[in-house]
C-alpha cells in the first residue's frame, strides 16, 4: 500500500513492532511515575536511575554473583530476577522514601524534583564509577530465543514476551488501583489522609509501600530491557526525559492515561521513523507542546 512512497510492508511492520516495544517500556515506566505522583505528589526524577538499577541487579545476579561467592557456576536466572530485582530496588526506594522524601510531602513539588534529581545523579555516578559507561550484554533466556513466523514477518519471541508482560503488569496495576478496595484506600489516603487514618488505616505505611511499588515497576521494566538493550549506567538517563513527556501528555497522576499514552506514542514514534525518520527523535515533544497548549492537564488528566 505504501510502496509508492518507497516503503515496503516489512519495513512498516518492523518499525511498528519496535514502536510497540518502546511503547511498552514507556507505559510501564510512566505508570510507575503516575502512581508515585498521583498518590504521593512527588515528581520522581530518580525513576530512570531505578530502572537502570533493576537491569544492573539482573545482570549482576547472572554474571557476578558466582564470582563474589567463590562459585563460578552460581547464577540467578532471568525468571527469578523478574521478581528479585524489583523487590531489591523497591527496598532501596522505601529506604529513600522513609529517610528523605517523607520530609517533603508538605512542601512544593520543586523540592521533591530537586531531591530525586540529585539522587539520580548520585546513583548514576556510582554505577559509572564501578562499571564504566560501556554497556554490558545480558543473554536472552533460552526458551525465548528465536522467532515466530507470522507469515508477513518474523516476530522475535523475546520481544513478544516483553509486550505481553508489560501490558499484563500495566492493566493489573490499573485494575488494582481503580477497581479494588486497596486502590480506594490509596486514593482516599491522598485526598484526605486524616479521615482514612480515623478508620484505623496506617496511611504513612501505605504511602511508603506505594512509593516502593512505583520503584518496583521501574526495576521490572529494567529487567525486561536488559536482554534488548545493553545494561549501562546511562540507559535510564537516555529514557527518562521521554517518559516524563509521556506522563505530561497522558496527564500527571493518570494511571490509564500513562498506559494508553505510552503505547500510543511508541507506535507514533515507530511510524515517524518510517515516513520521516529525521523527526522521530522530537515527535513526542512536539505532541507534548500541542497537548499542553490545548489541554494543560493532559489528555486524561483532571484540572486541579
Amino acid at each position: 500500500m505504501f510502496e509508492f512512497l518507497g516503503i515496503t510492508p516489512q519495513a512498516l511492520y518492523s518499525q511498528l513492532l519496535v514502536g510497540l516495544i518502546n511503547g511498552s517500556f514507556y507505559a510501564v515506566l510512566s505508570l510507575g511515575l503516575a502512581v508515585i505522583f498521583g498518590m504521593l505528589n512527588i515528581i520522581n526524577f530518580a525513576h530512570g536511575a531505578q530502572y537502570m538499577m533493576g537491569a544492573f541487579i539482573a545482570w549482576m545476579g547472572l554474571t557476578q554473583l558466582g564470582g563474589w561467592l567463590g562459585d563460578s557456576t552460581l547464577q540467578i536466572n532471568y525468571w527469578a530476577m523478574l521478581l528479585i530485582a524489583p523487590l531489591l530496588t523497591a527496598a532501596i526506594g522505601i529506604a529513600i522514601e522513609r529517610t528523605m522524601l517523607s520530609r517533603l510531602y508538605k512542601l512544593d513539588h520543586l523540592y521533591g524534583l530537586l531531591l530525586t534529581f540529585g539522587l539520580a545523579l548520585i546513583i548514576e555516578g556510582l554505577f559509572r564509577y564501578f562499571y564504566g559507561v560501556s554497556g554490558q550484554p545480558y543473554e536472552i533466556p533460552e526458551v525465548l530465543q528465536g522467532a515466530l513466523n507470522l507469515g508477513f514477518m518474523f516476530l522475535p519471541k523475546y520481544r513478544a514476551w516483553v509486550i505481553v508482560a508489560s501490558l499484563s503488569v500495566c492493566f493489573a496495576t490499573w485494575y488494582m488501583i481503580e477497581r479494588t478496595k486497596l486502590g480506594s484506600y490509596l486514593r482516599a489516603g491522598t485526598e484526605n489522609p486524616r479521615l482514612v487514618q480515623a478508620f484505623g488505616i496506617n496511611v504513612p505505611l501505605m504511602i511508603t509501600l506505594t512509593y516502593g511499588f512505583g520503584v518496583a515497576l521501574a526495576a521490572f521494566a529494567g529487567v525486561l530491557a536488559a536482554p534488548i538493550f545493553t545494561v549501562s549506567p546511562l540507559m535510564g538517563a537516555d529514557l527518562i526525559i521521554v517518559v516524563f513527556a509521556v506522563v505530561v501528555i497522558g496527564g500527571m497522576g493518570s494511571i490509564l492515561g500513562s498506559i494508553v499514552t505510552g503505547l500510543g506514542l511508541g507506535l507514533i514514534e515507530g511510524l515517524t521513523k518510517v515516513f520521516y525518520s529525521e523527526a522521530s527523535a522530537v515527535v513526542i515533544f512536539v505532541i507534548m507542546v500541542i497537548v499542553l497548549l490545548v489541554r494543560p492537564a493532559g489528555l486524561f488528566g483532571r484540572e486541579r
